[in-house]
């Protein structure tokens, strides 16, 4: 199966594009992309999720100015992106960056992107043929994440605890955003219906100098169920993890912005 490159081109521009996928061909790849939409409502950042999911897309590159690296609505868009697409091709997925001016720290952006290579343009070629054909190197997270950009339903996040674990309960907060619904079931689908034990609103916590809005439920989770949350808005960073009324919960704190 030949393998192809996906890109997302920051900004609408024609040429740059015409370019960008004539270097990729260049070195036998084949190669599909789009230009960034930051329209948040209609959640067009999802729109990729489908086409980078397959199984012969090798690489996503992402392409844009320094500007627009550091847009909150861009970053918003592509830390979710660069969520759903970790759960379907794992945390070990190529994502190269190319910054058409400065410097890029991957650092800087949101937490699914900071294991992303910073590449130049003058040996993009060679990288990635080499990422492309290169077995997908195998990371297990400590937790289970992902998500369903429903424009009639709004956006569910999906969380829960990593093979071969359990969770004696779930909490999401937001920083930024509001949380308007939550149930458990299932992974890997939404629940038609669900009962939940001692569900709390309304969770006050504090991580880092940011403060956080939780919902909660004291269901027991195993590696094949999850905590659903709804979420409204644009949050900027999320904390979750198992549900504990101590002090010693093991949370995990994802930046979006």
């Amino acid at each position: 199966m030949a393998k192809s490159v996906f890109i997302s081109i920051l900004e609408k521009d024609e040429a740059k594009g015409k370019g960008l996928f004539q270097t990729v061909t260049r070195y036998g790849l084949a190669v599909n992309g789009h230009f960034w939409s930051e329209n948040l409502e209609k959640m067009e950042w999802a729109g990729p999720i489908p086409e980078i999911g397959k199984p012969e897309v090798g690489v996503w590159l992402i392409k844009g100015s320094k500007s627009s690296y550091e847009n909150p609505n861009i970053r918003f868009g592509l830390g979710l992106l660069a969520a759903a697409v970790q759960a379907r091709r794992g945390h070990g997925f190529p994502i190269l960056c190319l910054c058409d001016e400065g410097d890029l720290d991957v650092d800087s952006l949101p937490t699914m992107l900071r294991s992303a290579e910073v590449v130049d343009e003058a040996h993009l070629g060679a990288k990635l043929a080499a990422k492309a054909n290169m077995p997908i190197k195998k990371i297990e997270p400590e937790y289970r994440f992902d998500l369903y950009p429903l424009p009639s339903l709004g956006l569910w996040l999906e969380v829960g605890p990593a093979p071969g674990h359990s969770w004696t309960g779930a909490l999401l907060g937001v920083s930024g955003g509001e949380i308007t619904a939550h149930g458990a079931g299932p992974a890997g689908m939404l629940p038609d219906k669900c009962v939940l034990n001692y569900p709390m609103q309304g969770l006050k916590l504090e991580l880092g100098g940011k403060e956080y809005t939780g919902w909660a439920i004291k269901n027991e989770l195993s590696e094949n169920e999850s905590y659903f949350v709804k979420v409204a808005g644009t949050p900027e960073s999320l904390l979750f993890g198992e549900f504990s009324e101590g002090d010693d919960a093991e949370l995990f704190s994802l930046s979006l912005k």
